[in-house]
């Protein structure tokens, strides 16, 4: 379409929150690259990882909790063990009671290219997708995002254009 961003032109700036990452041996897979399910396990990490040290959440005890409904990923290059890691994760929609989630995975600048470890690479390696609908826990129905998660929220909201 034209006049379009091309997603693979994000770099780490465009995300206001930055999520150092680890990865293991044993998500390599056979082609000797991270599985592409790994991608997921770590996006879902770097957001609750990011809430975690914000806000006050106990998902066992809380009212509400936070509950994936979508989520998709685009790849655009490799990436394997051990390279050092770092999802950017910016708000792109805050709803009632969802929250839209994009999510960049780079190669760690602050890491590499020191020591002689690999070179700075600041191409984006994956672009995901992830909303949130935040439930009642007793009733599992939709409610209100509440007011200490959704302050965290906006301080990563970036307008996208459509």
């Amino acid at each position: 379409m034209p006049g379009t961003p091309d997603p693979r032109d994000l770099t780490l700036a465009d995300f206001p929150v930055h999520r150092r990452v680890t990865t293991r041996w044993s998500d390599n897979d056979m082609y000797g690259h991270l599985n592409n399910a790994v991608y997921y396990e770590l996006f879902d990490s770097a957001i609750n990882g990011w809430q975690a040290e914000h806000v006050a959440i106990d998902p066992l005890t809380d009212a509400t909790q936070g509950v994936v409904a979508e989520s998709g990923c685009a790849f655009y290059a490799e990436v394997a063990f051990p390279a050092p890691l770092v999802v950017g994760i910016r708000v792109t929609r805050i709803g009632t009671s969802s929250v839209t989630y994009q999510l960049g995975l780079f190669v760690d600048p602050q890491r590499t290219g020191t020591g002689g470890g690999p070179a700075p690479d600041p191409a984006i390696k994956a672009l995901g997708h992830w909303v949130h609908v935040e439930i009642d826990a007793t009733t599992r129905r939709s409610t209100p995002i509440p007011d200490h998660l959704r302050r965290l929220m906006e301080t990563a909201v970036v307008p996208v254009p459509a």
